[in-house]
């Protein structure tokens, strides 16, 4: 496995997200914000139409929009969750859920949760958030 190397860290205190995006190029990219033991945060570009895997962590996350529109499907939510650029949206802990970027441009967004102990728990199968229970 790849050892991620954060951007931000003691002695690089900012980031800028054009630049990141410039330099990472077109989506789908991913990149360590920061990585400690207390909090990881990343940058994750997807273009429109491309979800993640369904998933979930053992601790909260909670997400900022930078650009563009996504749908959150999670666990036990009647409907998905839409976030636009400027948006904050919680994901609970233990909540199977998924992301997909909508609408006509890349989405660009921060998640950040607790630290190293955050992985995440991927669902045997691809596809939609399991249905809400009754």
């Amino acid at each position: 496995m790849a050892v991620r190397v954060p951007l931000m860290e003691t002695g690089r205190l900012r980031a800028r997200v054009d630049e990141v995006r410039a330099r990472k190029g077109p989506p789908p990219w991913s990149d360590a914000l920061v990585l400690t033991d207390d909090i990881q945060a990343f940058i994750i570009c997807h273009p429109p139409g491309q979800p993640n895997d369904t998933h979930y962590h053992l601790h909260d996350e909670w997400w900022v929009v930078l650009a563009g529109e996504i749908d959150w499907y999670i666990e036990d939510e009647p409907k998905p969750i839409r976030g636009r650029a400027g948006d904050f949206v919680f994901g609970p802990k233990n909540r199977w859920h998924h992301l997909e970027p909508v609408g006509t441009e890349p989405s660009a967004a921060s998640p950040s949760t607790r630290g190293a102990s955050s992985t995440a728990t991927i669902a045997p199968a691809a596809g939609p958030c399991p249905r809400p229970r009754a």
